[in-house]
């Protein structure tokens, strides 16, 4: 058996095809809560019950050890969110919710990518890393992981950049943001 391939390349009409599913904004939600067992299952099953997709969730301590941060984004499309931040008001562990504005946001994400890599082809890889100010953290003789952070416009480039390598395994953080100025998120 060989070395794990990636998958099939999309062809265009499936490419946006896929595109029209998601036409409203990304919202991306910040949401200070107290830092007790249970918190984010109830809010993962109040966006599960309003028929959300979470695209991605982030949750970590603050500054506080009482409270976490959760960053969560989601497609706006499908279904207005005010209701749904309304609601996540009424929770009693929730302190404080903002959809953020992403003109007034800092947004990043970290992503790992395990890749096929034999000879030369290291050398091409080790020059896209240097390009996106990849970091690699491991090598073996027949692969690569590298590290990306960034925008998730730039770790979806870094992706398309080495899938042709043979794109072996990826996973991806989530997306955590803060506003920017000088008040809280």
């Amino acid at each position: 058996m060989g070395e794990p391939g990636t998958k099939e390349l999309l062809s265009l009409e499936e490419l946006e095809a896929s595109v029209a599913l998601h036409t409203g904004r990304k919202h991306t939600l910040s949401i200070l809560v107290e830092n007790k067992p249970g918190v984010l299952t109830r809010i993962a099953g109040l966006f599960a019950r309003r028929g959300f997709n979470i695209d991605t969730l982030s949750v970590g301590p603050t500054d506080d050890e009482r409270y976490s941060r959760i960053t969560l984004t989601l497609d706006g499309a499908l279904h207005p969110i005010d209701q749904v931040t309304k609601q996540l008001h009424k929770l009693v562990n929730v302190l404080k919710i903002r959809d953020l504005d992403p003109a007034d946001t800092a947004a990043r994400e970290l992503a790992m990518f395990k890749i096929a890599a034999d000879g030369v082809q290291r050398a091409e890889i080790l020059q896209f890393c240097e390009i996106f100010r990849g970091k690699v953290v491991d090598v073996t003789k027949r692969s690569v992981i590298v590290e990306v952070t960034g925008t998730s416009d730039k770790i979806d480039a870094f992706e398309r950049m080495v899938r042709p390598f043979g794109l072996v395994e990826k996973m991806r953080t989530g997306e955590i943001a803060l506003s920017r100025g000088r008040g809280e998120t």
